[in-house]
């Protein structure tokens, strides 16, 4: 329930920030905000419908993509084995049915946690991080990705995405309109004035999105960021902060850049692009101090 308030907390919260910055910039422009509802309803669908349909078929893509086949317990042996009764126990104390748990090829020192629900999600940890680590720094991973699927981390990604893709098309046709409407100037019939009106409103739509969504992202990546450190710290919670510490060490230290895309793969241990304000993950140092103040 919790987990529950805090995710509609942040979206009313954000919702009620670009409401009232629309309605600021509907008032300076002298726009009624009647003549727009049609607009900012057809926006909102198309925003929300691709962000849900991602989420829905996240975990489905994600096994196509990596070619997973989720694992059953008497298929695992090793350290398979001993992350299933992990995630299996960890699933169990925190009230959920247990996600399904794969490996994918790759020397990439990953795991990743994705799906549509926390009782509809995957677990996926590649082969290079199964062969790095030893069990007690798989589990302390098991544990972020778990904190990420308890937490609704996926559902929320989507309501803030789905917003985000909608006032992005939403502010673009406005100031598209705008601007099409100062080139059409008062004469109507200046039909040169106005074909170049209307033939650059398409252009300038597109070109705004474009630009829009570039800062739409660096919101998205920085409450990925904030996420990443309260899934240490649920990390810590189920393990030990030092096992955490540790698997966080070896995975930056021997981690092996991959050419594959992943999407689908919405919650993962690790990011090469920990300096940018693009990067969906803090700088592992930061990620080790926070950790550290938990052992104080």
């Amino acid at each position: 329930m919790k987990t529950l308030f805090k995710r509609w907390g942040i979206f009313l919260t954000v919702n009620l920030l670009v409401l009232t910055v629309l309605g600021a910039i509907l008032y300076f422009f002298g726009l009624s905000p009647q003549d727009w509802l049609g607009l900012l309803l057809m926006c909102a669908g198309f925003g929300f419908t691709g962000a849900i349909i991602s989420l829905f078929l996240s975990k489905t893509m994600a096994k196509m993509s990596y070619q997973i086949k989720p694992l059953k317990r008497e298929q695992a042996t090793g350290k398979a084995l001993y992350l299933y009764d992990t995630i299996e126990k960890m699933a169990a104390h925190r009230g959920i049915k247990m996600p399904e748990f794969g490996i994918y090829q790759s020397a990439d020192n990953n795991a990743f946690a994705t799906g549509a629900s926390k009782n509809k999600s995957l677990i996926a940890f590649s082969s290079g991080i199964m062969q790095n680590l030893d069990e007690d720094e798989l589990a302390a991973v098991a544990g972020h990705e778990m904190t990420h699927v308890t937490e609704g981390d996926m559902v929320t990604t989507t309501l803030l995405m789905g917003t985000l893709n909608t006032f992005v098309m939403f502010f673009a046709h406005i100031v598209a309109a705008i601007i099409s409407g100062a080139l059409r100037g008062k004469d109507s019939d200046n039909r040169s004035r106005g074909s170049l009106a209307y033939g650059s409103s398409y252009l300038i739509t597109m070109v705004l999105q474009n630009v829009l969504m570039i800062f739409a992202n660096v919101v998205l990546a920085a409450y990925s960021r904030h996420r990443e450190f309260a899934a240490d710290a649920g990390a810590a919670e189920l393990t030990t902060p030092g096992h955490m510490i540790t698997a966080l060490e070896k995975i930056s230290g021997g981690h092996v850049r991959q050419k594959k895309e992943d999407a689908y793969a919405i919650a993962k241990i690790y990011n090469l692009n920990a300096a940018t304000l693009f990067a969906t993950h803090p700088p592992i140092k930061k990620r080790i101090d926070a950790l550290r103040k938990m052992m104080v």
